[in-house]
């Protein structure tokens, strides 16, 4: 058994890839009902206050995509940064890391299943959640650009492959996988922070978490996000030549 079906067959024998999909489907079906009834829930849990009404304007289409984009690139990143950090933290089990090291010629031969695994199962799940966010939305306020949903979709991908790339770095120096968790999470919450300057945020792989919450609207504007995809791609790219180059070096 090659290195790739092994990684395949844990992926889904560990429950991992129920994870996955079950949170960004349930975030799918979630986000257009609240977007949809979130005055009617106002009001049953005590809209008017005091004298003071609360009054929303008329849900549209991108409501609904935006509530399913802001759920999944929060606790759909999260979970599916634990799965690769599960899959990536090579010494967390020391007697693993040697093993692994010793038996393959070379490091990548054995991070590239793993990487390659994790996050094609994160950025799947992430365009199933979507595809039901689309069709919960269409049916109950309105149908979204189609455009723009798939514009918004094809950049959360990146953005979670990105994700992916950047545990891969940490896991090569972490101890444990809970380390690799942390720090990876740490990691990409500065992201935003650093993008509260409008001339730095526009280059931000951070952007594209927010894309799918936007593009929706009408007409995509994509261009507006070519800066973010390049550097998501080249730092993607850098991360992982790291990551080999740590976990190569790195003492058994």
């Amino acid at each position: 058994m090659n290195l790739w079906r092994l990684e395949w067959y844990r992926l889904v024998r560990t429950r991992r890839l129920v994870a996955l999909v079950g949170v960004y489907v349930f975030f799918g079906f979630l986000g257009p009902i609240t977007a949809r009834f979130l005055g009617d829930i106002l009001d049953l849990a005590g809209g008017d206050l005091e004298g003071a009404v609360i009054e929303l304007p008329p849900p549209a289409p991108i409501d609904g995509m935006a509530q399913y984009a802001s759920n999944a690139m929060q606790v759909g990143t999260l979970v599916a940064v634990v799965v690769a950090a599960g899959a990536l933290a090579l010494d967390a089990i020391p007697e693993m890391g040697v093993f692994l090291r010793t038996r393959t010629g070379r490091i990548w031969s054995v991070l590239a299943p793993r990487f390659v695994v994790a996050a094609t199962a994160a950025a799947v799940a992430f365009c199933i959640g979507a595809a039901v966010a689309w069709y919960e939305t269409w049916v109950l306020i309105g149908p979204p650009d189609v455009g723009g949903v798939v514009a918004g979709v094809v950049a959360g991908c990146l953005y979670l492959v990105f994700a992916s790339a950047v545990v891969a770095a940490v896991a090569a120096r972490a101890r444990s996988v809970l380390g690799t968790v942390l720090v990876s999470l740490l990691g990409l919450l500065l992201l935003p922070i650093l993008g509260i300057v409008d001339a730095v945020g526009r280059w931000l792989p951070s952007r594209l978490a927010s894309a799918l919450a936007v593009l929706p609207a009408g007409p995509p504007d994509v261009v507006d996000y070519l800066p973010a995809v390049g550097t998501t791609a080249v730092a993607t790219v850098v991360l992982l030549v790291l990551a080999a180059r740590l976990s190569g070096t790195r003492e058994v």
